[in-house]
């Protein structure tokens, strides 16, 4: 299993990089932020991705749908401190494979990354249960007038472009990122503002804030 780290404390990703080799997985590389994983994703080509949720320039789950969309074969788990529910649905609506505790026994956190690496999905202790309990609800409340859900609307291009711009890079800095011309870019954020029903580039990038898809400023 070839695994790639992303945290954003040095001496967490140092310890958890001696572990991982200890056990003979095989860390291909590590990163700082979500932007640092998602050119690492594509670079080396990870068979898993440890991934934190909380890292400056680009969170966790917007770099999880990043990765999703242009490598969906790359599993992500989600190794974090954050036991909150609303991150906790977000990253299952991403697409990660797992959700662990950092606070979870270590060899625990092993077994459970070996049921990742043949298909399975991992949950720390509690979680599933309050998973199913959100799906039912969910099922059970009828729906607001007018809900709208995050990006619903966005293709996955769309997606990619609005969390860069929202990150504060330019439409040429987002345009590199994603091997696009500087006008391409900002033909997307024409037809994002669009399908949003916003008013401008400011209103999209608050939308993509209020949905999830990047940290705040």
């Amino acid at each position: 299993m070839r695994v790639l780290l992303a945290d954003d404390h040095p001496l967490f990703l140092d310890g958890l990089t001696n572990l991982l080799a200890a056990r003979g997985i095989d860390v291909v590389g590590t990163a700082r932020d979500g932007l640092e994983a998602l050119e690492k994703v594509r670079a080396l080509r990870p068979d898993v991705v440890l991934m934190d949720i909380h890292m400056p320039r680009l969170n966790g789950i917007a770099a999880t749908r990043m990765i999703k969309a242009e490598r969906p074969e790359t599993r992500v788990v989600v190794l974090t401190m954050s036991a909150a529910d609303d991150e906790l649905f977000e990253a299952i609506a991403a697409g990660v494979s797992g959700y662990l505790l950092k606070t979870q026994d270590t060899g625990e956190v092993f077994r459970l990354l070996e049921d990742v690496a043949h298909g399975e999905i991992a949950l720390s202790p509690g979680l599933a249960s309050r998973i199913l309990n959100e799906f039912r609800r969910r099922a059970a409340a009828p729906p607001e007038v007018g809900e709208r859900k995050p990006a619903e609307s966005l293709s996955l291009r769309e997606t990619q472009v609005l969390t860069l711009v929202a990150q504060g890079l330019t439409y040429k800095e987002a345009g590199a990122r994603l091997c696009l011309a500087e006008r391409t870019i900002k033909y997307h954020m024409g037809e994002i503002v669009a399908r949003l029903h916003v008013e401008s580039r400011a209103q999209a990038i608050e939308y993509a804030r209020r949905a999830g898809m990047v940290g705040p400023p």
